[in-house]
């Protein structure tokens, strides 16, 4: 095995650098047995791969090495379940350029919003008052860094380049070694940095995040950058030139009075304008009214609208927000639900009220299947009492089922999922295709810790369905 690794290393002297920016790479899976890790419980030389090159690791069981071969290799595949018993080492390799459909044509994302770098701790359950714990050791933890860039816009767009489109980050950092490190790390997926601003003080955000394996949670304690970003730091060449070429804008609702200069440019342009509303804060309303997508997290609609349920709470966002051509809500393990705008909509549509419209799209949940899928009503007039009617279309969307002991951590699945629509709108992805991939990339980057290390890159087999 290891002659092996270190031929295909050979072929490219920085995975992390080199092996990540192209499209047309070879994904090389080598799957163990479980009596093999138990034989060699120490293999540093994995263990330092995994840290250099963000390789993934499945049930601790599988790892992917992805490198840019200087000739294309042929398509070789076997089936994982059979092999994994009888052979103690399995080499398969996927070419993705054969297999996938062609990238969208317009590739350009622009994006604004927080970055950072993230100190993970992963500990047996979350510590009592005054307690002295240890972080838990997952297999080869010893050697791989805990330490990776975060942040929402930072997440999304690692997870937008990594499926093949080409984003843009308008942000801020210090000139420090953390500021430093998340420039490198966000280059290395192949998302543009040259707008960001460097501050010659101050100090670059980080995140302090305690994961818990009891409960299947995280806790994030957050320490903003200094000094922040303000509007007059980016110059009105700087903007035009960030947007040329742009199919979309997405914001996290971070660094507003930046975002809302933006946004209106982009208006200007008739840029599409995604906006992730995760908690309310100070200058997102103004954001919204330039959305014309949002995709919010589950307590957000009610608290933003008063409205007394969620589906009622999505209606009147609709309602509030003309722009707006859907909104989401992501619910976790309990997938998605969707509230599109039709345009076509008849005078004569029947009306029915949303709460019993999800209540009987929910009848159709094949509880059976432990991937994600998508139900989705007809054209129809929906309403909310006191709240008003629109036309529309409810979709729900599930997630898959991950089995207990492939999730690791739930760090960065909203901004997985939000990377993942991003594409799937530059892609021209229908609703029914669209919520199920991006429920499939967000679950992807459950299986490792941190919010990138799992995030999937557009080759990946899991994905292939999907795609």
């Amino acid at each position: 095995l290891l002659p092996t690794i270190l031929h295909y290393l050979s072929l490219r002297k920085a995975l992390l650098r080199g092996g990540r920016r192209k499209n047309n790479g070879v994904i090389l899976t080598f799957a163990f047995p479980q009596r093999y890790f138990t034989a060699q419980p120490r293999l540093s030389l994995l263990s330092f791969l995994y840290q250099v090159s963000f390789l993934s690791f499945i049930n601790f069981e599988e790892i992917q090495i992805q490198i840019n071969p200087t000739k294309k290799s042929l398509l070789y595949r076997h089936g994982f379940k059979h092999y994994i018993h009888n052979n103690p080492i399995l080499l398969m390799a996927q070419m993705s350029s054969e297999s996938l459909p062609p990238l969208p044509e317009h590739r350009i994302v622009l994006g604004c919003g927080s970055v950072g770098v993230d100190f993970l701790a992963s500990v047996a359950s979350y510590p009592k008052p005054d307690d002295k714990i240890r972080s838990t050791s997952l297999k080869f933890s010893i050697f791989f860094s805990q330490v990776q860039g975060g942040g929402n816009a930072g997440n999304a767009l690692t997870c937008v380049a990594r499926l093949g489109l080409n984003p843009r980050l308008i942000s801020k950092v210090a000139n420090d070694a953390q500021g430093r490190s998340i420039l490198e790390e966000l280059e290395s997926d192949g998302v543009d940095t040259s707008f960001f601003i460097v501050s010659e003080e101050g100090n670059s955000p980080f995140t302090y995040i305690i994961v818990d394996n009891e409960t299947k949670t995280r806790t994030c304690i957050h320490t903003p950058g200094y000094p922040p970003l303000i509007p007059d730091e980016l110059s009105q060449s700087q903007l035009l030139s960030a947007l040329d070429g742009a199919n979309m804008v997405y914001f996290d609702g971070r660094l507003y009075e930046t975002a809302l200069i933006i946004a209106k440019e982009a208006a200007c342009k008739n840029i599409p304008i995604l906006v992730d509303a995760e908690r309310e804060r100070e200058g997102l309303d103004d954001l919204l009214n330039f959305a014309s997508y949002a995709i919010c997290s589950a307590r957000f609609p009610q608290a933003w609208t008063k409205a007394p349920s969620l589906p009622s709470a999505l209606l009147s966002m609709l309602l509030r927000l003309p722009n707006l051509k859907f909104v989401i809500v992501t619910l976790g393990e309990d997938g998605c639900i969707m509230l599109e705008r039709s345009v076509n909509g008849g005078s004569d549509a029947e009306e029915i009220d949303i709460q019993v419209l999800l209540e009987s799209l929910k009848q159709g949940k094949d509880e059976s299947k432990t991937i994600p899928t998508c139900i989705s009503s007809v054209v129809t007039k929906l309403s909310a009492n006191g709240i008003g009617t629109v036309f529309g279309r409810l979709f729900i969307g599930t997630a898959e089922k991950i089995p207990p002991s492939e999730l690791v951590d739930t760090t960065g699945a909203g901004d997985a999922f939000i990377g993942a629509v991003v594409y799937a709108l530059c892609a021209g992805m229908p609703p029914e295709k669209m919520l199920p991939f991006a429920a499939q990339v967000a679950a992807s980057g459950c299986r490792a810790l941190g919010a990138r290390t799992g995030l999937p890159h557009r080759t990946d087999p899991r994905l292939a369905t999907f795609l």
